[in-house]
């Protein structure tokens, strides 16, 4: 039976609907403008895994407090402001399936409200004393930053290695999650020990939710983001990565010249598509994905077991055999 986040939130479904009223609350502002924007974003909330990730990781180390609930706003309110940031950046039309805030109020708008959620987010910090949940923080939206301008400076010559490929999403996408799971612990105790494992624990959780994120651009399942958006975008993905390391020069040439002129040719996308199944980069894909689950796991066994323990065990399971 496949998991349900429903089920997996349990032990800590109390906090995660107190979170939510919190959570507005520190949005809140005096300026009618952004508060029907930022009722905007409330409302088109996604699966919530972040504050997920802070709350059991809080439980697994400690006993979730009132730290916990800031550092999991904290987190949810600069990851906002990242995300309004970019569909400017991007001049995405679309998020998750709603209008961006960019469409509906234009760049402007989007832009000031970005930066009002940042800066509720700093003032959050500041005014509990929480410096070192926004030195977490802090240091993840530095990397995420990194991370992106890393892959844009290479996206040009589509010449990425594996190892960078890994650096790319570990600051794109793994350093989040292992803010999260950091924040969680050190919202509830000071052991820098523990601290530093939570944090491994959500890295390595965040490099295997990337890699599976990207298997889906090879229509992996049935449901997700549109096949071959990756390959349009010119952005490699391990699975392409990994097939043109082996290639012969002749098949490099050819793929990299379809994925840097063809790439709105959908039949020379499939082509691409094809080529890496059939070259196992797929497989190869999926076998490095679990690599890092384990990681994740091995080090979450090292923990007491509780209800919380289990739970977080199950949210990584989820985020690797999820369909979207």
């Amino acid at each position: 039976m496949a998991l349900r986040l429903k089920d997996i939130q349990t032990p800590v479904k109390t906090e995660m609907l107190e979170f939510e009223h919190k959570f507005r609350s520190f949005m809140k502002s005096k300026v009618f403008l952004i508060d029907k924007v930022t009722n905007y974003i409330v409302k088109r909330k996604g699966k919530q895994m972040r504050p997920m990730f802070v709350f059991l990781s809080a439980g697994v180390v400690g006993t979730i407090s009132e730290r916990s609930y800031r550092g999991a706003s904290l987190i949810e309110l600069l990851h906002t402001a990242s995300l309004v940031h970019d569909d400017v950046v991007d001049d995405s039309n679309m998020r998750r399936g709603y209008f961006s805030i960019n469409a509906l109020w234009k760049n402007k708008i989007a832009v000031l409200v970005g930066d009002y959620l940042l800066s509720r987010g700093l003032l959050l910090s500041i005014d509990n004393g929480d410096f070192d949940l926004l030195k977490i923080v802090s240091e993840a939206v530095r990397e995420m930053s990194e991370g992106e301008l890393l892959q844009m400076a290479k996206a040009r010559s589509l010449d990425i290695t594996e190892d960078l490929y890994y650096e790319v999403i570990r600051q794109k996408t793994a350093s989040l999650i292992a803010s999260c799971c950091a924040v969680g612990a050190a919202s509830v105790q000071d052991d820098p020990e523990v601290i530093a494992k939570m944090k491994e624990f959500g890295l390595n959780v965040g490099m295997a939710f990337q890699i599976k994120d990207d298997l889906f651009d090879y229509g992996t399942d049935q449901i997700g983001k549109p096949l071959g958006i990756d390959i349009k975008e010119k952005k490699m993905t391990l699975p392409l990565i990994h097939v043109l390391q082996k290639s012969s020069n002749a098949d490099k040439r050819r793929i990299k010249r379809i994925v840097k002129s063809n790439k709105q040719d959908n039949k020379k996308v499939q082509e691409v598509i094809d080529f890496v199944k059939a070259n196992g980069g797929i497989t190869y894909a999926e076998s490095v994905m679990h690599e890092y689950y384990k990681k994740s796991q091995d080090i979450l066994a090292e923990f007491p077991d509780s209800d919380f323990k289990t739970s977080l065990g199950q949210l990584v399971q989820f985020t690797i055999e999820r369909s979207k």
